[in-house]
């Protein structure tokens, strides 16, 4: 049983004592891995070669270093620590990269460079084909692993190619360089889609090889959304990644508010398929997020449900479970039902 850590501005990750204290509270409640955010908001949480460090720790002081403060007191507590790299090749369209660098900024046919997410914010995407691009992310990467001993790395469903992009100048000439046509006007082209979508594997492959090459953990744990969801909009083909051996792991997101499409959801063919390939597989649930509490006997019944079917699960996030986005009054009651939750009780 695990949990996302997430990043939010004077949570835990700027004080230690709290992150003792949740890490081992998270223990006491049977949880066996944490994966805490470190690339979001196109930002860090320590000093990098590749991304500047996020506001509020810079504000608090980098030598604080949360993140390897979480993997000192996971190995205290014999809890695994897996870095979480949510924004993927995701970065807000205003940043230094993005001005910077636009030769390396995917668009859409209409030229425009960026997409809503998240609400109102207004994001673009780097481009999984330029070898700046992965560069950066690649080194990115394996300058957090190389700073203290963790399991490994999350990736989830912005490590993306969204659909609708690619008519960048960059893109449109190595396509049409590798094909001998420009990229057609239909976004949905299926030659068009498998195209980048073999641009975006060879970039995890890449990754993969660095890892081995820097003698660093190289177990990927994956967090994609529904297949077909993460198949027609994002060019994720985790089903084959899952197969060619590219993931050791996959975390299926299966954020369905109702149990019916929750257990719909669980019985995808490709994570099916997963199961026979004896690839480890667990499922997203969704604790809490804002003002969207889910509610205990709902997760109860959705852990039963993914543990029948051979599946483990992590919780997003660690504030839903008994934290600030439930109600005050039932947060010792939802943490006595976690922990049993965690036992197996």
């Amino acid at each position: 049983m695990g949990v996302w850590l997430t990043n939010s501005p004077s949570d835990l990750y700027y004080d230690k004592t709290r992150i003792r204290d949740a890490i081992a509270e998270l223990r006491q409640a049977g949880f066996t891995r944490v994966v805490p955010n470190v690339w979001s908001r196109g930002t860090t949480f320590h000093t990098s070669d590749f991304a500047p460090v996020e506001p509020p720790l810079a504000s608090v002081g980098v030598e604080l270093d949360p993140i390897c403060t979480i993997a000192e007191e996971g190995r205290r507590n014999g809890i695994q620590v897996m870095p979480w790299f949510e924004y993927g090749l995701m970065e807000p369209a205003d940043s230094d990269v993005v001005r910077r660098n636009p030769e390396w900024v995917l668009a859409r046919a209409d030229g425009q460079t960026w997409m809503t997410m998240h609400g109102s914010h207004r994001m673009a995407w780097l481009n999984p084909a330029h070898p700046e691009v992965r560069r950066r992310f690649i080194g990115l990467v394996v300058e957090t692993l190389k700073r203290c001993p963790m399991h490994g790395l999350q990736l989830d469903d912005h490590f993306a190619w969204p659909v609708e992009f690619g008519y960048d100048a960059y893109t449109a000439d190595l396509y049409e360089k590798s094909t001998g046509a420009p990229p057609p006007q239909d976004h949905t082209n299926r030659r068009w889609m498998t195209w980048r979508r073999h641009q975006l594997t060879g970039l995890l492959r890449e990754l993969r090889s660095s890892l081995d090459t820097a003698d660093l953990p190289s177990r990927i744990s994956l967090s994609p959304g529904p297949f077909r969801q993460a198949y027609n909009l994002w060019l994720q083909d985790w089903e084959l990644w899952a197969m060619g051996e590219l993931i050791d792991e996959l975390v299926v997101q299966n954020y369905a508010y109702s149990v019916k499409g929750f257990a719909r959801d669980l019985d995808q063919p490709a994570l099916r398929k997963a199961r026979e390939w004896r690839i480890p597989s667990q499922i997203g649930i969704l604790a809490g997020f804002g003002k969207r509490t889910t509610l205990m006997s709902d997760l109860q019944q959705k852990v039963r449900l993914s543990r029948e079917r051979g599946l483990g699960v992590i919780f997003f996030y660690w504030e839903g479970l008994w934290g600030v986005h439930v109600p005050e009054r039932i947060r010792t009651e939802r943490y006595r039902a976690f922990q049993k939750l965690g036992t197996g009780d």
